[in-house]
């Protein structure tokens, strides 16, 4: 009988090892290293391999038939539905709304007259029937069950009708006869996750797996599951906020710049349809450090506020935070305000904040950054009626970005009347309700909005005369 191996694996990055070490050689992590048998050695007898056919690049193609959910903000980060045989991988932070959101997308199947099957491997059935009448879905002919064997789920779906839609929550707590480690490890995963995607492959069923993230926001597992899968989305939102964000972080068809909004409330996850008035409805007119950003979240223009605060600080090391940003660049335009436009800010605190939540990631945010910390350093309050869009360079330029027809006219539909836009953009508008104001270089509009902090102080200075 031929001897059996066994490794260490590393349970953070996947990596084996012959040996224990306290320090995975591959990602730096201690203490991760477990052991888990493989595979014996010389097992397995050689086969002789089959033939396939190869076909040619020429020849009909067909799109691959979706299924549209019902839930429009889902469809639309989904690509318009989902891809029979399709297996897709949700991770989110811990009572993001997870669970919610896929009992709400597997009942929209149910009430569509198609199979849907909610497996639970981290609460009971009556658990999982509780929160669906909390969300008034009770009457939906979804099928609930409570399972951890990856054998005994594959062997019960495959009798009778195909289910068109599966739901595995989560696949951290699967695993599979063939291999010889404890549910949650890297093995069980990999080893789960490929059963489940052979199964979709195999019938035409849509499978979502439920996927844990760790505290740095990535799934938890090797990083291999996120490649076998179709599509890998994610869901986003603060704690404290209503707001829940699902982006497309991998979608083999479909986008994967596209973001689905939801309000969380108490009888579920609600769709927003417009999520700029959403992110606008609460902003303060008037006040120093605040402006409207115009972005674009793949085809959907977005107006989101981004909030600004500049304080003097005593510490030697001045703080610099941010919420929704990328730190970086809030790094590279402090430094093109301190080198091209005179902003001394070596001397102050800075913190950055985009309202309600949102993750903003293209660069077009950079001129309503500077804007919002230039209004708050000056104090001069930035037109309530104005939206800014722009990329800013090193040398100080204000670049155009993409799509500036679809940002004006979000932001007219909004009721806004002015837009600070880059030069190369002024020919790009079609909206004449609007008035643009064409930014060249960022020492344009900090010289604009350093005149206004002076008129604004001049006035407070002349009331205080008056009361006196």
């Amino acid at each position: 009988m031929a001897a059996r191996v066994n490794n260490f694996v590393c349970q953070s990055c996947g990596a084996a090892s012959a040996r224990w070490t306290g320090r995975c050689d591959a990602c730096g992590a201690w203490n991760t290293l477990v052991e888990e048998g493989a595979a014996a050695v010389g097992a397995r007898p050689s086969r002789k391999g089959r033939l396939f056919a190869v076909e040619s690049l020429k020849g009909e193609t067909h799109e691959a038939p979706r299924l549209p959910s019902g839930i429009a903000e889902f469809d639309r980060v989904a690509g318009g539905g989902l891809v029979r045989g399709s297996v897709l991988l949700l991770g989110g932070d811990p009572g993001i709304g997870k669970s919610t959101l896929l009992i709400e997308v597997a009942a929209s199947f149910a009430r569509q007259r198609h199979r849907a099957v909610y497996i639970s491997g981290e609460e009971a059935v009556a658990q999982v029937r509780l929160r669906a009448e909390r969300l008034g879905l009770g009457d939906a002919a979804v099928e609930v069950a409570a399972e951890t064997s990856v054998e005994d789920i594959v062997a019960t779906l495959s009798q009778g009708a195909i289910p068109r839609l599966l739901v595995i929550d989560s696949i951290q707590t699967m695993w599979t006869q063939t291999i010889e480690a404890a549910p949650g490890t890297v093995t069980q995963v990999r080893g789960s996750a490929g059963e489940l995607i052979r199964f979709a492959k195999r019938t035409g069923a849509a499978v979502i797996l439920v996927g844990h993230v760790t505290k740095d926001g990535q799934i938890a597992g090797p990083r291999v599951v996120e490649h076998m899968v179709d599509a890998v989305l994610s869901f986003e939102g603060e704690g404290s906020q209503q707001f829940r964000i699902l982006r497309a972080i991998k979608n083999r068809f479909g986008p994967t710049d596209e973001i689905g909004v939801f309000e969380m409330t108490g009888t579920g996850l609600r769709e927003v349809a417009n999520p700029s008035e959403l992110f606008l409805s609460e902003r303060e007119l008037g006040s120093p450090g605040t402006a409207v950003f115009a972005g674009i979240e793949g085809t959907r223009p977005l107006l989101v506020e981004i909030q600004a605060l500049v304080a003097p600080t005593a510490l030697g090391t001045p703080r610099r935070a941010v919420v929704g940003w990328d730190p970086n660049r809030l790094s590279m335009v402090l430094a093109v305000l301190e080198a091209h436009c005179g902003v001394r800010l070596s001397g102050h605190d800075v913190y950055l904040n985009v309202a309600g939540g949102l993750r903003i990631q293209e660069p077009a945010a950079d001129l309503a950054a500077a804007a919002a910390l230039v209004s708050s350093f000056a104090r001069a309050p930035l037109p309530s009626e104005a939206v800014y869009f722009g990329e800013i360079s090193l040398s100080g330029a204000v670049r155009p970005v993409a799509q500036t027809a679809a940002r004006l006219k979000e932001a007219q539909k909004l009721g806004f009347t002015r837009a600070i836009v880059p030069e190369a953009a002024r020919a790009e508008t079609s909206e004449p309700a609007l008035s643009l104001s064409a930014v060249g270089a960022l020492l344009n509009l900090v010289s604009e909005i350093a005149a206004r902090g002076d008129k604004s102080r001049r006035i407070e200075r002349d009331r205080g005369i008056a009361a006196e």
